[in-house]
């Protein structure tokens, strides 16, 4: 009975904090749970230390019977290197998930099958991961590259047209469909904005986007009526239009853009981005509501990247604050590791793109370049279960970083957020830029 009391005490204090999921997205609560729990509470580990996994499988909350589990064990994001099946008679058992000689992280999932459906959980250990070291080349010539680039797009008027969006305007704040031009002629960024009622200048944040094509709506987890905010859309798109046009476009023209022109340097799809996101900091810090003094970026995935990328390129930006950022070491899959999204030349794929071509472009436009050179304080989030931007990748980026830093680690989550890191984020924003 005490070990059953025991074990159900740990498993409240663990689904309070959303442990498991189904899923690599928002976590859903099901009726089956798998709990996995590291024997280091921080889940990290010096390499050759050999972490013992503690797995519990609930069903009504109670630990399941004779349960059969399958589970695998894989460094970050490679394949499976050991599979195999036990049978936990009272719902638990340990797992030996064996060693890393350097720096890296190591997984555990389990799978369960119950009737018709399938639960899977992770945990994932992390091996000396302050010493994790990024594969991505670091160019002579970076600076000077993007020095020439930002130049040579200043020549180009923003011509900013600012229109009142009356669906998204309250009694404290008001906001804008906005657009203005900022790679070449004709090349727009296009974004929503909101705008204290109150008169005077106000700290601005933007928020840079993650993957994919989408409309946008207020970022109500920040004081609008206390803070500029300036969301951007980077495909020089409108951002009302119908989702089905969104979802026509990600599915056509701009399927797997950032793949676009990755052979060309100054081509790249992603340069007219990053150097349309610097701009939109211009922009920002032009309107007559705003304090350029006080900048801040922020953004997840894709967005985290696009923080690191914003924060160097323009030094308005004062503050950021980035959530597991994407385009990180991206050669990590030609070194025998975890790369980042989006995972050039994982398990063979891109037999298409010319690798020599795409090796001399990628150094420039990986987030670790940029990383390196940030010079002001900022934050990065992220978790050890995430997939999609795995945390062997977002390591590399958070290391080299000699600014003042702070990393925000759940380690449980995967590739997404709690309600709780929302708060922090804003928290730290406000305090930041108050």
């Amino acid at each position: 009975m005490k070990k059953l009391l025991s074990i159900l005490a740990t498993v409240v204090a663990l689904v309070a904090l959303g442990v498991t999921t189904l899923s690599a997205a928002t976590p859903t609560d099901r009726s089956v749970k798998i709990l996995i729990m590291p024997d280091h509470l921080d889940w990290n580990y010096k390499c050759g230390e050999k972490p013992v996994f503690r797995v519990l499988v609930l069903k009504h909350h109670s630990p399941m019977q004779n349960v059969e589990i399958n589970y695998e064990l894989s460094e970050d994001n490679m394949p499976a290197h050991k599979s195999e099946k036990m049978v936990l008679k009272a719902g638990e058992g340990k797992i030996q998930l064996g060693t890393m000689k350097v720096p890296g992280f190591l997984r555990c999932e389990v799978v369960v099958k119950d009737g018709d459906f399938s639960y899977t959980g992770w945990a994932t250990a992390g091996f000396d991961v302050e010493k994790i070291k990024p594969t991505v080349e670091n160019p002579a010539d970076f600076d000077e590259f993007w020095k020439r680039a930002l130049e040579e797009s200043a020549k180009i008027p923003m011509e900013p047209k600012l229109t009142p969006a009356p669906e998204y305007s309250t009694g404290t704040y008001t906001a804008y469909y906005v657009q203005f031009q900022t790679y070449k002629k004709s090349v727009y960024f296009h974004g929503l904005l909101t705008v204290p009622n109150k008169p005077g200048k106000h700290p601005a944040v933007m928020r840079v986007p993650g993957a994919g094509v989408r409309s946008y709506a207020p970022m109500t987890e920040l004081p609008l009526d206390k803070f500029v905010v300036l969301q951007v859309g980077i495909h020089g798109i409108p951002v009302n239009l119908p989702k089905e046009a969104y979802r026509n476009l990600s599915r056509g023209a701009l399927y797997q853009y950032n793949r676009f022109n990755i052979q060309d340097r100054d081509a790249y799809y992603y340069k007219r981005v990053y150097i349309g996101c610097a701009r939109a900091v211009d922009f920002l810090s032009e309107l007559e509501w705003v304090d350029a003094d006080r900048i801040a970026v922020c953004g997840h995935s894709q967005g985290g990247a696009l923080t690191y990328v914003t924060t160097y390129l323009n030094p308005k930006v004062k503050y950021y604050y980035a959530h597991y950022p994407a385009l990180a070491d991206l050669t990590g899959y030609l070194h025998g590791r975890g790369g980042g999204w989006p995972h050039l030349w994982r398990n063979g794929a891109d037999a298409n793109i010319d690798k020599a071509a795409a090796l001399k472009t990628i150094p420039y436009y990986d987030v670790v370049n940029f990383a390196r050179r940030v010079n002001v304080p900022g934050v990065m989030a992220c978790g050890y279960n995430d997939r999609t931007c795995c945390p062997t990748s977002m390591f590399s980026v958070y290391n080299v970083v000699s600014s003042p830093k702070e990393l925000a680690l759940y380690n449980e989550i995967g590739h997404w957020l709690y309600v709780e890191q929302e708060h922090e984020r804003s928290k730290w924003l406000q305090e930041k830029l108050k």
